[in-house]
């Protein structure tokens, strides 16, 4: 009899447990907000197995239901399902890479493989397949509005792509690969993390730092108290190739240290090397690949992309690695010619380029990134900038929100009115660069919008830069004010999202698709209306001089050249790697990476790839795998989009109106090529892309 009691205590005990759990039920905060000052990082694990738990018993309750297989009681219901899932998803996922320490790097690493495992239970289940098959084949008799056809054409082409149609043994393979993957993309997020910290260059004498303002040498002393390390200078990595301080650093060879810190970083043969892992993640994708009927990875994962072939993305990014490499020719040239004046004649290297090119940027455009830097203080770029423009050609207005939660101190948050004074959601803005956050910038959602959910959208922007020391201003470079623009354009697409099915909702679009929106907003940052409402020196208080924003516009066709080939690099580089066939040996990762740029005349001169296989995050663990090149076939789309507004009166109420309603507020409602056909007037055209690049005239 004390047994069972004692069986029943703990029972009633892990459910109590489970109700107090701050994901068990929506978030009671405005927009159901996280409750991060509730959250504690012991609650993700018993939040994520309670959700699959949930979610198991929802899918198999509609997988195993007596009823005819309706549109309802199957594609709803699957949407439906999964709540408490998504409540603990949305937030784990941004604070384990955004605010991540060993508790929650333990959760990802377990987590991973369950969430792959989980996916796997729900799209290869026969039975709801045949539920879903059922009611597409139904689908001409079923009058459903257009989104609901597009959500039914979703979860058809979802299930079919994940392998439903696969015979019991494939389905068992396909299982242990996407398990297996799972952990190596966990583990490979977690060395990149640990390798980028640890691989920080520190120095010893403040004379290495010659070049840096005072300001940057006491964040650089700063970050080494912070590690213990007083008395000495830490410049901490960014997850790119070239470092912003090379801009700066007078001393060569403490340029050069500060590049291969970052080269070598996760190359050391230690336990934070993610060599081992990438190799197998290849593989493995390319035998997930075969086992699908599709000849590589590339051609799996691009199904359903608005360029959905290798064949096309590759005739895209050819169009665009000869002009490229052409101006970057023509760069280094005149950077060479810099550095003989400079001093003593040496050879130019890619950890010159970016100090050299700045000094031609000076000579023969007459500026200098220092000159600007007091004219773009972070909050002040944000409200009077960003915001600015958004108000211009949407009509929303913002509130900065005191009474909530966050997650990290530095964090901010605004609520968002639509121009008819009736709220949008919140917005949360983390800035600022951590060791403990992943490299680079990104816009995701805690809260989805969806009618059917009864939602509006809880957003979240994220970058990484340079904080300032205590009591100093956030003064910013014009490239860090391009990705606030660029960030905040993905939460406008999130923000006008206007559906009722949240997997069809917003941001919820094709890779070469969700880049559109953002890059489009960068155009903004140098609109000469929004300029000189948010770039003013926070010393004098005087707005930039139009002599300057003549200089910036003046500048901005050079180093275009590197700034596209790096990033052209990298797309090859990408593809390349998932073209890998099925009986492919494991690659020698470094050697594979050199072969890559060669055969796809990337192996430019002085240039790297933005990203080495090594520390190339996007692909091998946040879903750009076959992607990268979105990044470039999305300018495409947003400089024909610009080049539409300027044809059509510019920073107009109507522009952003038309804007929004044929493209921001559409999701994934409608096929790509016709919906950007609907704005543009004619299919996406590369002629105002390379106009805007400087790589071609007028």
């Amino acid at each position: 009899m004390k047994t069972v009691l004692c069986v029943l205590f703990l029972a009633a005990s892990g459910s109590a447990a489970l109700a107090a759990n701050p994901f068990a039920a929506p978030s009671p905060l405005p927009y159901h907000a996280p409750e991060f000052d509730k959250i504690k990082d012991g609650d993700y694990a018993p939040a994520f197995a309670q959700g699959i738990k949930e979610q198991d018993g929802e899918i198999a309750a509609i997988a195993n239901s007596g009823a005819a297989p309706s549109f309802d009681n199957t594609v709803v219901a699957i949407e439906r399902s999964g709540r408490m899932l998504d409540r603990v998803s949305e937030t784990f996922f941004n604070v384990q890479q955004a605010n991540t320490d060993s508790a929650l790097d333990k959760v990802l690493s377990d987590v991973a493989p369950q969430l792959a495992a989980h996916q796997d239970a729900i799209f290869l289940n026969g039975k709801l397949f045949q539920r879903v098959k059922a009611v597409y084949d139904q689908r001409a008799n079923l009058k459903l509005d257009p989104e609901s056809l597009a959500l039914l054409n979703y979860y058809y082409r979802q299930f079919t792509h994940a392998g439903a149609n696969l015979s019991e043994a494939d389905k068992t393979k396909l299982k242990a690969i996407n398990k297996r993957d799972a952990s190596l993309e966990a583990a490979f997020q977690q060395q990149l993390v640990a390798a980028t910290k640890a691989g920080a260059l520190v120095l010893n004498d403040k004379k290495d730092l010659a070049g840096l303002n005072p300001d940057q040498i006491a964040n650089a002393a700063h970050e080494a108290e912070t590690r213990g390390l007083k008395g000495k200078f830490v410049i901490p990595l960014q997850n790119t190739t070239q470092q912003p301080l090379l801009v700066s650093l007078a001393d060569r060879a403490t340029r050069e240290k500060l590049y291969n810190a970052r080269w070598l970083a996760t190359e050391k043969g230690d336990k934070n090397d993610t060599r081992a892992a990438i190799a197998e993640i290849a593989q493995l994708r390319a035998q997930k690949a075969k086992l699908l009927d599709y000849p590589d990875f590339a051609s799996y994962t691009l199904y359903d992309q608005m360029a959905n072939t290798p064949t096309k993305v590759d005739d895209f990014l050819n169009q665009l690695v000869a002009p490229a490499g052409a101006k970057a020719q023509a760069e280094a040239k005149l950077i060479q010619t810099a550095i003989d004046k400079d001093g003593p004649h040496f050879d130019l290297k890619p950890w010159d380029w970016e100090r050299y090119a700045e000094q031609v940027r000076k000579e023969r455009y007459d500026l200098d990134e220092d000159e600007l830097r007091p004219y773009f203080e972070v909050n002040n770029v944000l409200q009077n900038g960003v915001f600015y423009a958004a108000n211009q050609l949407y009509g929303v207005t913002f509130k900065q929100r005191h009474d909530l939660p966050v997650y990290q101190p530095d964090v901010m948050v605004f609520e968002i009115f639509d121009k008819d004074g009736s709220s949008l959601g919140l917005i949360y803005f983390d800035y600022f660069k951590r060791d403990n956050k992943a490299g680079g910038a990104w816009m995701n959602n805690f809260v989805q919008q969806s009618k059917l959910l009864g939602t509006k959208p809880v957003i979240y922007n994220v970058a990484n830069f340079t904080k300032p020391a205590p009591g100093q201003p956030a003064l910013i470079s014009f490239d860090d004010v391009t990705t606030m623009f660029h960030e905040f354009g993905h939460a406008l697409h999130g923000f006008f999202a206007d559906q009722t099915y949240p997997s069809l909702s917003g941001t919820n679009v094709a890779r070469d698709f969700v880049e559109f929106p953002s890059q489009f907003n960068e155009h903004w940052a140098l609109e000469p209306q929004v300029l000189k409402h948010y770039a003013v020196n926070y010393q004098t208080h005087q707005p930039i001089p139009q002599s300057l924003i003549d200089k910036i516009k003046k500048s901005q066709s050079w180093d275009q050249g590197y700034a596209l080939a790096e990033l052209l690099a990298a797309s090859d580089l990408d593809m390349q790697w998932h073209a890998l066939k099925a009986d492919a040996p494991r690659q020698d990762v470094d050697a594979f990476e050199t072969q890559a740029l060669k055969v796809t005349h990337t192996d430019y001169p002085d240039v790297p790839p933005r990203y080495r296989s090594s520390y190339f995050l996007h692909i091998w663990a946040n879903g750009y795998a076959a992607g990268y090149y979105a990044y470039q076939w999305t300018v495409m789309l947003a400089d024909d989009s610009y080049d539409w507004f300027e044809k059509h009166g510019g920073l107009t109420r109507a522009n952003g109106q038309r804007f929004r309603d044929l493209i921001l507020s559409r999701g994934h409602t409608l096929d790509y090529g016709p919906m950007f056909h609907a704005f543009y007037g004619k299919d996406p055209d590369i002629g105002p892309m390379l106009v805007d690049r400087g790589l071609k005239t007028n």
